[in-house]
């Protein structure tokens, strides 16, 4: 799946919450510390090669520090009608979809 949009994130570890992991994860890949707010959406997905994933998502709605690319190919601030057109991991597409038609947030 390389090459395809993702958004930030990771594995809860031992012990996390999911809003813990989540801000961990921010500060690994992005080196800033965010307040995690509200979850937005929880999807489960099962991908054809047999993996499958329990995705939660979570508002972010400030943060301190600047944004550092730890990890990622490319990063983009895009507006939220503008995700269906970045071939997303399919496990994120019904949440672009619905971000994208004003359904969240």
């Amino acid at each position: 799946m390389a090459l395809q949009w993702e958004f930030p994130g990771g594995k809860i570890e031992s012990g996390e919450s999911p809003e813990l992991a989540l801000a961990r994860e921010l500060e690994e890949e992005l080196g800033i510390k965010a307040a995690i707010g509200p979850l937005v959406a929880r999807i489960r997905h099962n991908y054809r090669h047999g993996g499958a994933v329990d995705l939660q998502f979570f508002a972010v709605h400030e943060f301190a520090g600047e944004i550092v690319n730890h990890i990622f190919n490319e990063l983009r601030w895009v507006r939220l009608e503008e995700l269906p057109s970045y071939d997303f991991l399919a496990a994120d597409r019904p949440l672009i979809r619905d971000l994208a038609a004003g359904k969240l947030l």
